[in-house]
């Protein structure tokens, strides 16, 4: 079943052009993962340092998979340096489970 992950984090003030290379970067890696199917940044309108990752996964096996990497938590503790507070999850099923084959 389809994965969609929304990421959420709240950036310090001043540091958007390093943030923005950060997680073009991710982006970039994650591409050649197994599942990854697509991603979008999203910057909360008026909020410039609150910033939404949304991306679709093939299952959350490849999306686990993905989170847990090496690679991804090298750049994960890049962003850490930017961010104020935690980042936080939510992983989501695409479609209604009533509909699952």
């Amino acid at each position: 079943m389809i994965a969609k992950i929304i990421i959420k984090r709240r950036f310090k003030e001043g540091y958007t052009p390093q943030i923005v290379s950060i997680l073009n970067d991710i982006r970039r890696l994650a591409m050649s993962w197994p599942g990854y199917q697509s991603g979008e940044t999203l910057i909360k309108n008026g909020f410039p340092n609150d910033m939404t990752v949304i991306s679709t996964w093939r299952s959350f096996e490849q999306w686990r998979a993905w989170k847990e990497s090496d690679d991804r938590k090298k750049f994960e503790a890049m962003l850490e340096i930017y961010q104020e507070g935690a980042t936080k999850y939510e992983e989501y099923l695409l479609g209604s489970p009533l509909h699952r084959s």
